[in-house]
């Protein structure tokens, strides 16, 4: 069943039914690192977008510091992808951050073009090292 049949608007899951869901231990790790890293919690919002095939529809969870959104995180049967929004004014930076990352990061990276304000980077954290990519991309934003 897909999530956001599971809980459709008007049913909000408890963080506890999001862990259960995506059902890997990169999920606490991450929302652990948020809160105590930057000092702040999360909030959630539902999303109705069908584009995708309805892929980033249902229940999300949101992370912003001083008005500036972290990341967004969209709760996946045995995973979750984190969109990390890169800025303009961050681009020089995140080139050579980017260096860093692991080749899917890297390629998801190259793929994604520049609009007038930012690009958006949909990471599907399957892996550690997707994981730590997303922690450094999360610092960028910071």
């Amino acid at each position: 069943m897909q999530w956001s049949e599971l809980f459709p608007k008007d049913t909000q899951p408890s963080e506890s039914q999001i862990r259960e869901f995506v059902d890997t231990p990169f999920w606490d790790e991450l929302l652990q690192y948020i809160r105590m890293t930057y000092n702040t919690l999360p909030s959630f919002s539902h999303s109705g977008c069908a584009m995708d095939k309805g892929f980033w529809k249902g229940w999300n969870v949101k992370f912003k510091k001083g008005g500036k959104a972290l990341c967004t995180l969209y709760p996946k049967k045995g995973y979750f992808v984190a969109l990390i929004p890169v800025s303009v004014k961050d681009k020089a930076e995140a080139d050579q951050m980017i260096l860093r990352c692991g080749t899917y990061t890297q390629r998801l990276y190259a793929e994604r073009k520049f609009g007038k304000q930012s690009k958006s980077l949909p990471l599907e954290v399957t892996r550690k090292a997707i994981l730590l990519d997303v922690k450094n991309l999360i610092e960028l934003r910071a």
